[in-house]
C-alpha cells in the first residue's frame, strides 16, 4: 500500500475552534484513513508552513484525494499538501528503469 506525507493548514476557522475546543486531531485523521482502507502512522503539529504533518498508508492516489478534499470541504483546513512516498525498494526499481530511458534533454 502506497505511503503519503499529508501536510496541511488549518483555516482561520479551524484554528479558532482548536483554540477554544483543544483536541486531538490524529483520532479523527486515523479514523478517516481507515474508512479509506488505510492506516494512519503518524501525526505532528508542526510550526513553519504547514500546521501539521502526517504518515499515512492509503489504498491509492483516490483515496489520498479523498482525504484531502474532505479536509478542505470540511472547513477545517484551507492547504492540503500530498506527497506520494516512496520506499528505497520501489526507488531502487524506479533508478534501474531509468537506466533504459532515452529521455533527451532540449537543445
Amino acid at each position: 500500500m502506497p505511503f503519503y506525507l499529508i501536510q496541511g493548514v488549518y483555516s482561520q476557522e479551524g484554528s479558532s475552534h482548536l483554540v477554544t475546543h483543544p483536541q486531538r486531531r490524529e483520532d479523527v485523521l486515523r479514523e478517516t484513513c481507515k474508512e479509506l482502507g488505510g492506516q494512519l502512522h503518524f501525526y505532528f503539529f508542526s510550526f513553519g508552513q504547514y500546521d501539521a504533518a502526517m504518515l499515512a498508508e492509503l489504498p491509492d492516489n483516490e483515496a489520498a484525494a479523498a482525504l484531502a478534499v474532505s479536509a478542505k470541504a470540511s472547513g477545517g483546513a484551507s492547504t492540503v499538501h500530498t506527497t506520494v512516498l516512496l520506499t528505497t525498494t520501489e526507488a531502487i526499481e524506479a533508478m534501474k528503469k531509468a537506466q533504459n530511458d532515452k529521455f533527451a534533454a532540449p537543445h
